[in-house]
């Protein structure tokens, strides 16, 4: 009598563990997808499309409201439908396991995050302010021809401030909780937000829905990566936990997003810099708030603290995956 397959429902905290380790290693893995699309490419592909055809100017507010519902719920909706596929297909097939860490792997962006923003720190101190203001371009959404060297490390370190709580914790976070289903929409709605999101005359009511669901869906993650931060500050020789901590909660509420700020004020309070302040954006000048009290010029060797600080917060989020994990087992 052949022997029947015991299929087991592996431990996502083990499968997280395990893909954020293997994601430090082998990052975005450029080499395989540039012969199979990503699938946030994918995703950016449908959201595309259904602007074009459901984005109308001549609509009025209402029927723009609506149709940005329509697009949450087909994007967001068809994202967790291929989340469950895959939770079947990784339950029954044999190794399935592999698949659902392959899969967790290419939906969280810590090793990326990092290279992108050490690209940074690394063109301007070999290259100069114009390869900082192109290698900084790929990460953030301002407009960099009239930064200068200050301006090009502050983004860079907002960016890997925020990004940490989008890029990675929230991945994690939603994976925990809802599994491949909760991760795929997790990310479908963060691409929405990315593409059609913004306050523009465009997309003001179509991206409505998009950009609120947005701050739903980040509002733990959001909290849980400044208190990362703050916990990896009490570990880096050059940051301070305690001014992180202080600006952290006294400063968050000053940014524009309910959710970005958090992160950004425990990296400012960490490294003793102003964060935010006016950005230059393609429309025009976007006047914002300074977080932290420290000094604004920041330079390279604080995109390096900065880089010190979140690789420390990304070490102390897996070996908290693991400890659970342990915890989990007895």
């Amino acid at each position: 009598m052949p022997m029947a397959l015991d299929f087991v429902d592996p431990n996502p905290l083990i499968l997280l563990f395990a893909a954020l380790l293997l994601d430090a290693v082998v990052g975005d893995m450029r080499w395989l997808f540039r012969f199979v699309p990503h699938p946030v490419v994918l995703i950016g592909g449908l959201i595309g499309w259904l602007d074009g055809r459901l984005n109308r100017p001549e609509r009025g507010e209402m029927a723009l409201i609506a149709r940005g519902v329509v697009v949450v719920v087909i994007v967001a909706g068809l994202a967790a439908a291929i989340g469950a596929v895959a939770v079947w297909g990784a339950r029954h097939l044999p190794h399935g396991a592999v698949l659902e860490l392959f899969l967790v792997i290419v939906m969280i962006a810590q090793r990326s995050l990092y290279d992108h923003a050490h690209r940074v720190s690394v063109a301007l101190r070999r290259d100069g302010l114009e390869a900082g203001r192109e290698a900084v371009s790929h990460i953030v959404g301002r407009d960099t021809s009239s930064l200068d060297t200050h301006g090009v490390a502050r983004g860079t370190i907002e960016s890997l401030a925020e990004n940490f709580a989008d890029g990675v914790v929230a991945p994690a976070f939603w994976y925990l909780l809802l599994g491949l289903p909760g991760l795929f929409a997790y990310k479908a709605i963060n691409t929405m937000d990315s593409m059609i999101g913004y306050r523009s005359e465009r997309y003001l009511h179509f991206g409505m829905t998009a950009a609120r669901l947005d701050d739903a869906v980040n509002f733990v993650p959001a909290r849980i990566s400044a208190l990362l931060i703050v916990f990896a500050a009490a570990v880096t020789p050059t940051a301070n936990p305690f001014k992180s901590f202080r600006i952290m909660w006294r400063d968050a509420g000053k940014h524009d997003s309910p959710n970005a700020g958090w992160p950004e004020a425990a990296m400012a309070g960490a490294l003793d810099l102003a964060l935010g302040g006016p950005r230059r954006y393609l429309g025009g000048i976007e006047k914002s708030e300074w977080l932290g009290d420290g000094e604004p010029r920041a330079g390279i060797r604080d995109i390096d603290r900065a880089l010190l600080v979140y690789g420390l917060a990304c070490l102390i989020q897996v070996l908290f995956c693991a400890a659970l994990a342990v915890l989990t087992l007895r």
